[in-house]
């Protein structure tokens, strides 16, 4: 009896230290979990600031600029003054009839090259010959009336000399020698005037030059000195080209004319891309239009080929002068910025400084300018990404860049 309650408090003892046991057990475990959390956290916390704290690596140097460059050089440019102009011949001549009459023959082809005095028509002659025989025996019967007058006069003299007859006889007689000589004169120009008429009926040209086209036909009757005339002939060599320089280059223009120096003229067509024809300057007009600031010059040109024609319009261009031993550099080199032209000059440790300069002449792709001297090499392209101490490459020319890759490859 007395072992059974002693068992059934054991037990009961036995069970709240277990329990005890199990409770301290998860409480160590749930700390050493918190340990651990709070490490891991410390560590992230130490990586995290230990890489924002990391200093930055150094940027790369930016790589060089590919560019093409091309040397200064010396030479020789020649400085022109640019003008519109227009083809002007130096004769341009309306031919017309000088008598009336109806047309026999016509002895031009339209477009016709003709020389001074070429027959170009003629005219009924007929009427105008019988005026001239007309004027013939008129004179013929006066001289002979002034003939006999003077004859009548020399016998007159001598008896005049023997007190035969009276000095107002004599005097009579004189006077009606003076009154036959002015008919005899007047007969010779009545028969001058049918001689003109006469060559007139032959139409032919005043001047060498190329004919326009016909205005007549044969049979046509003509007016004396028509308004419309027989034709139009132009001379074609020479010819000339009037064309205009701005009021500020007169001074210029007319030093170097007073040289007696013949400065040649260019006659360019519309595009400025193809010369037509070279000439050389007459004169330059002895006043400025007002309206546009300019002078009106004179160029004469052989036009040996016919390569101007009359009313052309032309591009003229003045050779003024020539500048020699100068700085020639490409004008792709030539930058410009607030009216400043300056270029970028390439320095031995392969960086540019840029350099202003003055153009003092420009022909085609070339300049010429001071600022430079020869041999400095200029970059002519790629200045976008240009400036003061950029480092740059030259670029390899396409025939150099292939090579380079087939050999690559």
């Amino acid at each position: 009896m007395i072992d059974g309650p002693a068992d059934t408090n054991s037990s009961a003892v036995a069970e709240p230290s277990s329990s005890n046991s199990s409770a301290v057990s998860k409480i160590k475990r749930n700390r050493i979990i918190a340990i651990l959390v709070v490490l891991i956290a410390l560590l992230c916390l130490w990586l995290l600031v230990r890489a924002f704290s990391k200093p930055k690596a150094k940027a790369a140097g930016a790589p060089p600029i590919p560019v093409a460059t091309a040397p200064v050089t010396l030479g020789n440019i020649d400085v022109y003054l640019d003008g519109l102009g227009t083809v002007t011949p130096v004769y341009t001549v309306t031919v017309v009839s000088r008598v009336a009459g109806q047309i026999t023959e016509v002895r031009f082809k339209e477009g016709q090259i003709v020389k001074k005095n070429d027959l170009l028509a003629v005219i009924d002659p007929r009427p105008y010959v019988a005026a001239q025989l007309q004027a013939q025996g008129q004179l013929a019967r006066d001289a002979a009336s002034l003939k006999n007058a003077r004859i009548d006069l020399v016998r007159y003299q001598n008896s005049y000399k023997e007190h035969a007859i009276p000095e107002q006889q004599l005097a009579t007689q004189q006077a009606a020698v003076d009154q036959d000589e002015g008919t005899v004169k007047l007969d010779q120009g009545n028969l001058a005037a049918a001689d003109v008429d006469v060559d007139y009926t032959r139409i032919v040209s005043p001047i060498d030059g190329r004919v326009g086209l016909r205005n007549i036909d044969p049979g046509n009757i003509v007016a004396a000195n028509g308004t419309s005339g027989l034709c139009v002939i132009t001379q074609l060599q020479p010819i000339t080209v009037i064309f205009t320089i701005a009021e500020d280059e007169i001074d210029e223009v007319t030093a170097q004319m007073a040289t007696g120096r013949a400065m040649q003229v260019l006659a360019l067509d519309r595009s400025k891309q193809h010369q037509i024809a070279a000439g050389t300057l007459i004169t330059v007009d002895n006043e400025v239009n007002t309206t546009t600031g300019t002078v009106r010059a004179r160029a004469t040109f052989p036009n040996t080929h016919n390569e101007l024609f009359p009313n052309q319009f032309v591009n003229a261009r003045l050779l003024v002068k020539t500048l020699t031993q100068v700085n020639l550099v490409p004008q792709a080199a030539i930058q410009r910025n607030n009216d400043v032209a300056f270029v970028y000059v390439e320095q031995p440790d392969s960086t540019v400084q840029s350099r202003n300069v003055k153009i003092l002449a420009t022909e085609g792709e070339t300049s010429a300018v001071t600022g430079v001297k020869a041999g400095d090499l200029l970059v002519t392209d790629g200045f976008d990404k240009l400036q003061n101490g950029s480092k740059i490459v030259q670029r390899k020319a396409p025939a150099e860049a292939n090579a380079a890759a087939k050999k690559a490859g």
